[in-house]
């Protein structure tokens, strides 16, 4: 253990900027006594994360954002977040966007699928640099301990809905919604244009399913294309507000989800409307 931090910490000095090595500083994190929180964060290998994906989010992927303002910066709040590609690189490039827009950078706890765990090396990687696993004991953690989650409600459909459907959201899982009526706290519509046609699937393999996973998708290209990415923040959403206490009425928390999945179609359609291309 305390040469896996000392090759974290040369990582750092080595390639981690200035800026990046004082947002490790001022991360706030609640350590629960062995250098992690109680979900397995690291701050350390966060900051490892972040310096391995700047190239991506700089240069390749060349990520623009806007209404970053909207992002909470004290107390919890749920980002809610259209979802493609064959890998979550949605997910890493809102993660990095929100560290780099956040002051003190705030970390977004993305609420994984169950599966993710139970992947050899993957899942304790992915537990180190903030990924939840999706259980609702988790998730109520997070919000009872300040966080930002970020949630793509479509789960595993939307990354797997094909080439031809993108951009077409897919029902919407309704426990953000439960969640955020019950603890009261905003939730904020995002957007992501470009991760659509970044590493199209031209097929999948249902019957095969690794450590869980529903099926094994079969990319179109060997590697994701330098599509550029856009995201999108939208407005908070303040559902106690509209619906009052209603997170134990089936109904209401499904048209409170419907609500949410309005609020990201908007942004999506608005976002594709003033891309100039795919690459630019």
């Amino acid at each position: 253990m305390r040469l896996r931090r000392q090759l974290k910490q040369a990582w750092i000095r080595a390639f981690c900027s200035a800026e990046e090595r004082a947002a490790l500083a001022r991360l706030e994190y609640r350590d629960a006594g062995h250098g992690y929180d109680a979900l397995g964060f690291d701050p350390e290998s966060f900051a490892v994360a972040l310096a391995a994906c700047r190239l991506a989010y700089e240069r390749y992927f060349r990520v623009t954002s806007s209404g970053a303002h909207h992002i909470p910066t004290r107390g919890p709040a749920i980002l809610a977040a259209n979802h493609s590609g064959l890998l979550p690189i949605d997910g890493a490039m809102i993660v990095a966007d929100i560290a780099r827009h956040t002051s003190p950078p705030r970390v977004a706890r993305v609420i994984g699928d169950v599966f993710i765990p139970l992947m050899p090396w993957v899942g304790t990687i992915f537990s180190r640099i903030g990924v939840v696993s999706g259980s609702p004991g988790n998730f109520r953690h997070l919000l009872e301990g300040g966080d930002i989650v970020l949630v793509f409600p479509e789960g595993t459909p939307g990354i797997g809905k094909g080439f031809r459907k993108r951009y077409e959201l897919q029902e919407f899982r309704v426990g953000h919604a439960e969640l955020a009526l019950r603890y009261r706290v905003p939730v904020v519509p995002v957007a992501v244009v470009g991760a659509e046609e970044a590493w199209p699937e031209i097929g999948r393999i249902d019957a095969f399913q690794p450590f869980g996973a529903p099926f094994l998708p079969i990319p179109a290209t060997p590697l994701p294309l330098p599509v550029r990415f856009h995201i999108h923040y939208g407005e908070p959403l303040d559902l106690a507000a509209e619906f009052g206490d209603a997170a134990d009425d089936p109904a209401l928390v499904a048209e409170a989800a419907l609500l949410v999945k309005g609020a990201v179609q908007t942004l999506l359609e608005r976002g594709l409307s003033q891309r100039k291309g795919l690459f630019s």
